[in-house]
């Protein structure tokens, strides 16, 4: 018997299931502990609901700004109120009149109501928006169903860019309402679910944030709808959500950036994306720190903002992305990018006290 034969008789030779591999690293690096921020941050992208956030909208208030007091966070946008007007008044009920320094809340178009109002349903989700923005609405937010899954009265799929829409954009412009914009997901969720697709594990987990192209549109078609928005509607304020839903490709963003100067973007839910190139991440956050603003995407819980310290304040290596011991996203670790203060400070707050509406 040769080596090669001892070596193959000594090991286990059971497939592991790639979905039950879960390596422990041998690295010895450091671990910098960042209880607080260096400065005090506003969340511009939370959900407090039931379906996207850790439904606080059925806890205690009190325990909620004790999270956000102990991470640091003075005030938190709460999204949630798109999902539907008798949603957005439970949540200024729940939340903005009890704690209205802390919180400003969003609302959405209701898209139910195509069928009734046909081509004028721009028209009338400009009148509704003006409505609760008397009710105390202070920000827009659009879900990446718009593009995708929207249909009008014909059945046909309304695009991004859709004319009909126009009053609306228009609307947000004439009170200065920042329209918070998730228009497409990470551009894995739009390839072949096969062997080289990085998110195979989420997607077989989520099977329904998969969007293969037909019958959904590209990737490339839903940017490209999202860059014409941009164009039509210069006076409004677009907040790109998730890196401009584009964080694999900061190039493309930073062009867009310097393209549109009505449009900024959130960091929620990306370090994984951003913390894998903490080169050009970087670079990127330095040279564009006045478009940028924090945002979370989370449950608030006070591990997963020290997360975020972590990425954007150390220096630290190949580190984990999130406290969950199962990888959420994809199977790597994230490196540190140790913005300078004056950058940290305009992402963290100052960038989002230019653009919200105030409390």
């Amino acid at each position: 018997m040769n080596n090669n034969d001892e070596l193959k008789t000594n090991m286990n030779t059971e497939i592991l299931d790639i979905r039950n591999y879960y390596p422990i690293s041998k690295l010895e690096t450091t671990k910098t502990v960042i209880n607080k921020p260096k400065f005090p941050v506003i969340d511009a992208h939370n959900h407090l609901g039931i379906t996207f956030g850790g439904n606080w909208i059925h806890k205690p208030l009190e325990d909620l700004i004790t999270v956000m007091d102990q991470a640091g966070i003075v005030s938190m946008v709460d999204l949630d109120g798109f999902e539907g007007e008798s949603v957005f008044e439970e949540h200024l009920k729940k939340i903005k009149e009890k704690a209205p320094d802390r919180f400003r809340i969003y609302t959405g178009p209701d898209y139910s109501k195509w069928e009734e109002e046909k081509d004028n349903f721009g028209e009338y989700a400009a009148k509704k928006l003006q409505q609760q923005i008397r009710q105390g609405a202070q920000g827009l937010k659009i879900w990446k169903n718009l593009g995708a899954h929207v249909r009008d009265h014909r059945g046909a799929r309304v695009r991004l860019c859709d004319p009909r829409l126009d009053p609306l954009w228009h609307m947000a412009a004439e009170y200065h309402l920042p329209v918070t914009i998730h228009f497409a997901d990470p551009v894995a969720f739009y390839d072949p679910l096969d062997e080289k697709n990085e998110r195979w594990e989420e997607l077989h987990a989520h099977p329904e944030w998969h969007f293969p192209s037909p019958p959904f549109p590209s990737f490339q078609q839903l940017y490209d709808d999202f860059l014409s928005l941009l164009q039509r509607n210069p006076d409004t304020l677009f907040i790109g959500a998730h890196v401009g839903c584009y964080a694999e490709n900061l190039s493309v963003v930073e062009k867009t950036l310097r393209e549109f100067p009505n449009y900024y973007i959130d960091i929620s839910e990306r370090i994984a994306e951003l913390g894998r190139q903490p080169y050009t991440a970087r670079e990127f956050m330095i040279k564009n720190a006045d478009r940028i603003v924090f945002g979370l995407d989370r449950p608030a819980n006070i591990s997963e903002y020290r997360c975020y310290y972590r990425f954007l304040e150390s220096k630290d290596e190949y580190f984990d992305y999130s406290e969950e011991e199962i990888y959420r996203q994809g199977r790597w670790k994230i490196y540190g990018i140790f913005l300078p203060d004056d950058v940290l400070e305009k992402i963290y707050r100052k960038n989002a006290e230019k653009i919200l509406v105030p409390n």
